[in-house]
Parts: C-alpha cells; structure tokens; sequence
C-alpha cells in the first residue's frame, strides 16, 4: 500500500463503488431512486460476513426499516460476494437483517468478486459515510485493516476520507479498558468522552461519574485532567514550578492530534518536547511529518 498510485486508484474505485450503492435518504422517503440490481437471490441463499465492522443492530430502526421494506420493497440492492454456490454480504447487512423481518423470499443484490481486504475496505467506507459505526466499531474496523493488511493510518485516512488525526484518535480509544468501551459502544459515552479518559488512573470509575452527572465533554476533560496531575504530582514534589495551565493545554492538544503522548518541559526561554511512540509505524509516522517540514 506504499504505491501513491495504487492507493489513489484504489481510492477512486471504492469511491465509485459506495456512490454507486449509496443510501443517504430513509426508505420511507419517495426521494431516492432505486439502483439496478444484478440479480435476484434467495435470501437464505445469502449470508452475513463475520467481520462486519458493524455487531450492533438497533431492533426498533430494524422493524421500522422492515415496514419499509414490506411498503416499498428494497430500494437499494445489498452488495454481496460470491461463496460456492452462495453468497456473502460486503456491504448491507441492515438491509438483509431488515428484509428477513419483512418476510421477503428473495433480494435484489449488486455482485463483486473481492478479496477479503477490499470487501472490508467497502464495508469500512460505507458505514463511515453513512454514521452507521458507533466510534469503537469503527476503531476496531481500523484496526483489523492495520493487523491484517498492514495498512499505515495515512493509508487509512485517505481511503475512508479522513484526516490521519481522525484514524489515529478512533485507534486511542482501542486503549481503553472493556467497561469503558462497552459504555461507549451503547452511546451512554461519546467518542470526545472516551478519549479524554484514555491516560488517566481509572478510566472506568471515571466514566460511570460522567455518565451519572451527565457530564459534557468539556467537563469530562476537565475532570480527566483533574486526575492526570493528581497521578503527577508525587513525581513533581522535587521539582521547582508546576507546569501551567497552558503548557497542560498544549500537551493534550498536540496529543489529540498525533494521536501520540506529548510531553513539554519549559524553562526560562527555551525547552523540549518528548514524542512517545509505541510502535515502529507510529515512528515511521513521526519521521515522515518532521521530513515535510
């Protein structure tokens, strides 16, 4: 994936392939018009891919998408690959789910021979445009192309059409431990909630505070920050002068946009900064930044 050309050509595909199955308005609306479909298939001929980035299917939007459905019919084809004699989904699962419910025997469904990497780069892509992930299915979505597919995050940005910032603070969240990401996975957290509490001391007795007060996000960092310097200052009782306010604001916000831990000791006129890296392609990342300068 280090090849520019590939990567834009590659791009400009999964782009043309999404607007092709693109669904930005509800079913329940006249507006949209339908995309011609392939081919008809028995529904039980199709089958879920298991690594969907999307595991969490909302039951009322799926019965208020199948009265749709029983209404209008389905008025985008589902997109699936073949599997033997079968077939399997790349992107639409909604619709399938949803379809199932409505008692349909048959579906219309767009056919694409794909690998593995590029039907997870089309479900990726789709379910980012459309908001479909919640935060921590899109950073684990994130992270299965990276394990799996060496992809760097700048791959990742330009595919999905994200800054490298963004890839890099959805994967911040993957730090957290479970009773944070299942708190976030629901909605009870959001993902500006989740990060702040990445570096602090307890980020599950944190959470459950911000969820019982109703905290907003600016709050939340407040109080994360809160506990970062209480964890700080038995290491800072020998030092001369707390750091301020503004370098605390600083730090974070340099961290939020590398994605990275930022350290900055200021003294008099000058000072340094420290860049904690955790991985050879986090290192890669940091290099290639400082070599644009």
């Amino acid at each position: 994936m280090n090849d520019e050309p590939s990567k834009r050509r590659l791009g400009r595909g999964l782009a043309a392939l999404i607007g092709e199955i693109d669904q930005t308005l509800p079913l329940s609306e006249a507006a949209p018009k339908p995309v011609s479909a392939d081919r008809l298939v028995p529904i039980e001929h199709i089958s879920r891919n298991p690594r969907n980035p999307r595991r969490m299917f909302d039951e009322a939007e799926l019965q208020d998408l199948s009265s749709s459905i029983r209404q209008h019919g389905i008025v985008q084809p589902v997109v699936v690959r073949p599997r033997g004699q079968a077939f399997e989904i790349i992107a639409g699962e909604r619709r399938w789910r949803a379809a199932q419910l409505a008692g349909l025997v048959e579906i219309p469904v767009i056919v694409r021979d794909v690998d593995d990497r590029t039907a997870l780069e089309i479900a990726i892509v789709e379910n980012v445009q459309r908001s479909d992930l919640n935060p921590l299915e899109e950073a684990l979505g994130y992270e299965q192309l990276i394990a799996d597919h060496g992809y760097t995050q700048n791959d990742l940005g330009e595919i999905i059409g994200k800054s490298r910032s963004h890839v890099a603070n959805s994967l911040r969240l993957l730090k957290l431990p479970d009773p944070v990401r299942d708190m976030l996975a629901s909605g009870d957290l959001s993902a500006g909630h989740a990060r702040a509490l990445v570096s602090t001391s307890d980020p599950a007795s944190l959470a459950r505070t911000i969820v019982a007060k109703g905290m907003s996000v600016r709050d939340a960092e407040r109080l994360a920050q809160n506990d970062i310097k209480a964890q700080s200052e038995p290491l800072q009782a020998g030092r001369a002068k707390e750091k301020d306010s503004d370098t605390l604001a600083l730090e974070r916000s340099l961290s939020d946009s590398l994605g990275l831990d930022i350290k900055i000791n200021h003294k008099g006129t000058g000072g340094q900064i420290r860049i904690s890296y955790r991985t050879l392609e986090q290192l890669e990342e940091i290099c290639r930044l400082l070599e644009r300068r």
